[in-house]
């Protein structure tokens, strides 16, 4: 199969290479013009859960003129939008595309665009990542992902065998994946776990582990993560569980060494998620005439934070 992953970072780079190593067609476009080159000289390393392995794969900064079986957006959310244009030259109408990424909203913004007829969303639980050096990147942990059709997908052309056709593809490149119907649920119950570490850990420096189990730190991670699941109560969200703390908690323990990715883009200088994880929590509020107080705060200090950097 001909897969195009567009936006090779730390997860992209991880996608990109076990694909690879299944024996499937992949290429790569991201801007990152130094990782680019490194993948083309030396190949993509990928270590860690996954295993070690470096495959050869060709890599691109540009949009590329071909047509790709299956694409998977893996840019972050704030580049979403620049993504479309790359994807739009590589899709056809029986190409299928899935976008991950963190938080709340980035599908939307690509079903405005490019249609939601064969789109899908993908949903990382646990699936830590981060690049090491250009052409190199360790895979963290590695835990579940979650995809289904686009929820808000009217007349979305996926058949029920499309999905799991999908879902296969990656179980064969090694994931551990789940087919779900209700990929909203999915969404949300991911981002109650990323509000109650994202923000917390991004304006203290601490694993998520460490969050946890400080007790200053903690009590605000268990306040945004309790706050987030009433907002998702809310806006009836079918969640699988009833106990967002135990849930933060077992999140915890499963990868309590990781930064999460908000971290790592304010150590880096980067502009961080912030506004799809803990600010997607007061958007969804007013949604229902609520508010959101913990999460707005949080927001609002991680945005201080990356002004004076």
């Amino acid at each position: 199969m001909k897969i195009a992953v567009v936006g090779c970072g730390a997860m992209g780079s991880i996608y990109a290479a076990l694909f690879a190593s299944a024996g499937n067609e992949v290429f790569v476009v991201d801007a990152n013009k130094t990782h680019v080159q490194a993948i083309n000289k030396q190949g993509l390393r990928v270590w860690g859960a996954s295993g070690d392995r470096t495959v050869k794969i060709e890599a691109f900064t540009k949009r590329q003129h071909r047509i790709a079986d299956f694409i998977i957006v893996a840019v972050k959310s704030a580049d979403v939008l620049a993504a479309v244009p790359i994807v739009q030259t590589m899709i056809n109408v029986n190409t299928i595309v899935l976008t991950i990424q963190n938080g709340l909203g980035s599908s939307q913004q690509l079903a405005e665009i490019i249609g939601n007829e064969r789109l899908m969303v993908g949903v990382a639980e646990g699936f830590g990542a981060s690049l090491k050096a250009p052409g190199e990147a360790h895979h963290n942990a590695m835990n579940g992902i979650r995809m289904g059709r686009f929820a808000e997908a009217k007349g979305n052309k996926l058949s029920n065998s499309d999905v799991e056709y999908i879902t296969e593809l990656w179980r064969i490149a090694g994931f551990e994946v789940y087919a779900e119907k209700d990929i909203e649920a999915a969404q949300w119950g991911k981002l109650i776990c990323n509000v109650a570490y994202s923000a917390p850990c991004a304006l203290t420096g601490l694993t998520i582990g460490e969050a946890a189990k400080d007790p200053y730190v903690g009590s605000i991670s268990r306040s945004a993560a309790a706050e987030a699941w009433k907002v998702a109560l809310l806006r009836k969200i079918s969640l699988s569980f009833d106990d967002p703390i135990k849930k933060i908690h077992d999140f915890a323990i499963r990868m309590p060494e990781a930064k999460p990715s908000m971290l790592l883009d304010i150590e880096a200088g980067r502009v961080s998620e912030v506004d799809v994880i803990n600010g997607a929590i007061p958007r969804e509020a007013k949604k229902v005439g609520a508010d959101a107080p913990v999460n707005e705060t949080l927001t609002a200090l991680v945005k201080s934070l990356e002004s004076r950097r």
